[in-house]
This record gives structure tokens, C-alpha cells and sequence, in this order.
């Protein structure tokens, strides 16, 4: 590959993994806001590692989450990502599953949470967590389905920016990058119109559900 060439493509790959993990972060905002949490936040399985990661992080703790690392097996998080089920707890204090001490080693200890596991083709990308809604009411089916819309948007970007990652780790090896590249090229450009139908069904189901709550979960966006 080529010095120019080489270059355009690194070029594009960093660009696409910013892309990502700036989709990432828009989904934990909105996620926070629609639910009027204190905080939301993404985890990415590093599988090499074994580790939970926060990739994004919206509300507490988001100047200094980002990076942070757990065991897998960690908490809740742990216990959605290996069960691929989703969990909610309205007092975490009361079920043996949540890891106070991993917790409290980043500041700040929710009362409750929702837990939900990002899987893409049936593998376990990661865990978006809302932590501490008001609890105005039960946990109704109409957010169970809302939390689900936003887990699919994330697994996608999150499988988006796992393959960029790929793609700048070839690059760096310089080790058989060009074929390499050029299947990472391909399925991502597979992925986008799939990228695109999620965001949009996931704006459909955010305008029925601003439009049809009668709460005040609207007066708190």
C-alpha cells in the first residue's frame, strides 16, 4: 500500500471510529433525558481482556468513566451481558447481583437502575445501563420496548466501532492490511443502511412516546 494510500485510509478509519463513538454518546444523552435519569452509560466487552469498558457516559460520572474497566462478570452488568436478559431494579440495595463496591470505587451509587444487553448477531456486544429514573410508577412495558429500541441502535455502532477498530489495528500492524481493509470496507458499508433504519425506528418510537405520555417524564426533558 502506498504511502498517499495509506494515509487516506487511516484517515478514514479514525474518522469513522469518532463517528461511532460520538453515536454512542448521543444515545446515552438521549437515553438519560427521555427517562429523566441522573446518569446513562455504554459498556463495550473487550473480549481479548475479559473487561467491561465505559464507552460513553452521559450524566454522572461522565468526565471520568470514559476508559474506566470492570471484569466482566462484574455487578449487574455482568449478569445482563453473560445472561443476555434484560434487568430492572427499583432498589439495587435489595438483590445480591449489584456490586456496590465497583460502584462506589466511581463515585456514585444508584438507587435503582434498567439494564439492558447490546447484542448483533446474536453476540453480546455490551450493556447500556439508566441509572435512577423517578420512580413516578412501575416500570411500564411502553419504556421496557423504548429501552430495547435504544439497546439495538447502540449494538449497531457499537459493532460499527469495534470493526473501525479492527481496521486502524491492521493498519498499525502493517501486516497484510490492504485485504483486510478492504472486507472491514465492505461490511461496514453493509452495516450503514441497517444503521439507518434502527435511528429511524428508534426516532418513530421516541416521537410516539413523547406524544402519547401523559407524565411528567415530558416536563423533565
Amino acid at each position: 500500500m502506498s504511502d498517499d494510500l495509506h494515509a487516506a485510509v487511516a484517515a478514514a478509519v479514525l474518522g469513522a471510529e469518532e463517528q461511532h463513538r460520538a453515536l454512542l454518546q448521543s444515545i446515552v444523552e438521549v437515553a438519560r433525558a427521555i427517562f429523566a435519569a441522573k446518569a446513562s452509560s455504554i459498556f463495550l466487552l473487550d473480549e481479548p481482556n475479559d473487561e467491561l469498558v465505559f464507552e460513553a457516559v452521559a450524566g454522572e460520572g461522565a468526565a471520568t468513566l470514559v476508559g474506566r474497566r470492570f471484569p466482566s462478570s462484574t455487578g449487574v452488568a455482568g449478569w445482563v451481558l453473560v445472561t443476555q436478559q434484560p434487568l430492572v431494579l427499583e432498589n439495587v440495595s435489595e438483590d445480591p447481583r449489584f456490586g456496590r463496591e465497583a460502584a462506589e470505587s466511581t463515585g456514585f451509587v444508584p438507587k435503582a437502575l434498567m439494564a439492558v444487553p447490546l447484542l448483533y448477531d446474536e453476540r453480546a456486544l455490551g450493556v447500556l445501563e439508566v441509572l435512577d429514573r423517578p420512580q413516578q410508577a412501575a416500570f411500564s412495558l411502553k419504556e421496557m420496548e423504548l429501552l430495547g429500541l435504544f439497546a439495538n441502535e447502540a449494538a449497531i455502532a457499537l459493532d460499527l466501532l469495534q470493526r473501525a477498530r479492527e481496521a486502524r489495528a491492521v493498519l498499525e500492524e502493517q501486516d497484510g492490511q490492504a485485504a483486510a481493509l478492504a472486507r472491514l470496507a465492505a461490511r461496514l458499508a453493509e452495516a450503514e443502511p441497517e444503521q439507518r433504519e434502527a435511528a429511524q425506528r428508534l426516532l418513530e418510537a421516541l416521537e410516539a412516546f413523547l406524544g402519547a405520555s401523559d407524565t411528567p417524564l415530558d416536563d423533565s426533558l
